[in-house]
């Protein structure tokens, strides 16, 4: 509820980038996870990479490597094997464009004693040209970026809330990658019923894709909004977090030989390392307490939401997403996990 409480921010694309740039980058090399299980999905490149290396130095006993390549996840996941011999590292496949891969990472999960901390890092910025899913009928930066990341923080809840006696009663945390750029959305489609089917309508050129990567980062405030109202702080903390524009990640590999040139340029000279921005995920996700439940985590603070998500207009948008994806996910039984999450043990 954090970020629906302030009020909303009316700075402009230019003054959120140079804030941006010129805020100092922090470390918490103090923050103790003894003994405690983390998830970070997207972790074999970039800054999923960057946070699984720093992990184990904060002392994490089991870390948990989500990624769609399995080979790539291994090959990733052993130098840090090498430098932390005392830390359990697994690779575990995750495919964030199939549901039936989601559901049964999920289910695996399960079988753990306990998850204390899940990073969503997994995330996509198509090319010019929209792409469909093939197995889901969606556009993939709207399946990935919102509808899968939607499923799978669904199906973790029940995997993060403390069972009895457990985690010294601290809550589980859930924490999503998100952007500055939802902050920017023009969001055209926010009146149209029903609304999920308007994301799937084909788009192209550079601006599109912005503004697509852009309304997705929207909806995931939308998301986080929704799951902090469904789910007590004392059983899991829900916040989003913004990475900062980083170099060294994958994220505009579709880009167009123009666009990723302009990308790279701008990285070179005003982007973070991924490990700097490493440390906004563990700020999120291990540093702020129950202040960040439902907030967007941004220049190491919790930040308003869009603005749009503060009118009434932009309320009604919110509630009608929330009821269109808990009807489409109703196979995976996310009303009843809901049900279940809310009963105290």
């Amino acid at each position: 509820m954090a970020s629906m409480n302030l009020p909303p921010s009316h700075d402009t694309v230019l003054k959120l980038f140079l804030r941006g740039s010129r805020t100092p980058n922090n470390k918490y090399p103090n923050v103790s996870l003894g003994g405690q299980t983390v998830l970070v999905t997207g972790s074999n490149s970039g800054i999923g990479l960057a946070c699984a290396h720093i992990l184990p130095t904060l002392g994490v006993s089991h870390l948990i490597l989500a990624v769609r390549s399995t080979i790539k996840g291994e090959e990733a996941a052993t130098p840090i094997r090498k430098a932390h011999p005392g830390t359990k590292v697994e690779v575990w496949e995750l495919d964030m464009l199939s549901y039936p891969s989601i559901q049964a990472f999920a289910r695996k999960c399960a079988t753990l004693p306990r998850i204390d901390i899940a990073i969503l890092n997994a995330g996509v910025s198509s090319g010019s040209v929209s792409k469909i899913n093939a197995s889901t009928g969606h556009e993939e930066t709207f399946q990935v970026n919102y509808f899968s990341t939607a499923l799978l923080s669904l199906l973790l809840l029940p995997v993060l809330k403390p069972k009895s006696s457990d985690r010294y009663d601290q809550p589980g945390r859930l924490t999503i990658v998100g952007s500055g750029m939802g902050l920017l959305s023009t969001f055209e489609n926010r009146n149209t019923v029903p609304l999920i089917p308007s994301f799937d309508v084909p788009f192209s050129g550079f601006q599109a894709a912005g503004e697509r990567y852009a309304v997705t980062k929207t909806l995931v405030m939308m998301l986080v909004h929704k799951l902090s109202e469904a789910v007590d702080a004392d059983d899991v903390i829900v916040n989003t977090v913004e990475p900062g524009f980083t170099s060294g990640t994958a994220l505009h590999r579709d880009y167009s030989w123009a666009g990723k040139i302009s990308m790279a340029l701008m990285k070179k000279f005003l982007s973070r390392t991924p490990e700097q921005a490493a440390w906004t995920y563990l700020d999120a996700a291990a540093v702020k307490g129950r202040e960040s439940h439902g907030g967007f985590v941004m220049f190491w603070e919790v930040f308003p939401f869009h603005q749009m998500m503060h009118t009434r207009e932009g309320k009604q948008t919110m509630e009608r997403l929330w009821d269109e994806t808990m009807a489409e996910l109703e196979f995976a039984g996310v009303r009843q996990i809901l049900e279940s999450i809310r009963r105290k043990q």
